[in-house]
């Protein structure tokens, strides 16, 4: 895996570099060839608070998390558990839930290194009112995959491609801890 680091507020020294690629590098161990995807680490510090986010886009699956805490090395070290619990959650139900699907697990223990990016964000003139434009593929999955999928990227809402219905459909997080889905007539 590669590493692309970068410091708000913060110069990134090689000792803090070589200790979050040597953190980060425990997440290969989830996988039987190392992913050829990019880490997205970026480092920040605004009031005392030492702020790590990581972003890695894995082949059908984009896996971020970020966290804080007066050290940043204690966040890294915080940041990188979250993370490996989100692999272990999703390779744990895709696992279980497709047992003879092959195109999920194949990302877990029988990894193949293609990457394709899942998204391109396109800067729009604000005339319109409109900041930012995302554009993606919709990869079909079930309702319980998309959940999945919008609890690891820390949003609340997802968008994807019903593989039952072969229709779009929105699930998102209510303000009671439950989920909903939108769905067109």
């Amino acid at each position: 895996m590669k590493y692309v680091i970068r410091g708000n507020n913060l110069e990134v020294t090689d000792a803090l570099r070589d200790f979050v690629e040597k953190k980060l590098s425990r997440l290969e161990k989830y996988f039987d060839t190392p992913p050829s995807a990019e880490a997205h680490v970026v480092l920040s510090v605004l009031r005392d608070e030492h702020k790590v986010e990581v972003t890695i886009p894995f082949p059908g699956l984009l896996v971020r998390a970020e966290e804080s805490s007066k050290d940043m090395y204690a966040s890294v070290d915080l940041v990188v558990e979250k993370l490996e619990r989100q692999i272990r959650k999703y390779k744990t139900k895709v696992n279980r839930k497709f047992r003879q699907d092959a195109s999920l697990r194949a990302q877990f223990r029988e990894n193949s290194p293609d990457f394709k990016p899942s998204a391109t964000v396109v800067e729009e003139e604000p005339e319109l009112e409109i900041v930012r434009t995302k554009r993606f593929n919709l990869k079909p999955m079930d309702m319980e995959e998309a959940i999945l999928q919008m609890d690891m990227l820390g949003h609340n809402f997802f968008v994807f491609s019903n593989a039952a219905t072969d229709q779009v459909n929105v699930v998102y997080k209510r303000k009671d801890g439950k989920y909903g889905l939108i769905e067109p007539e």
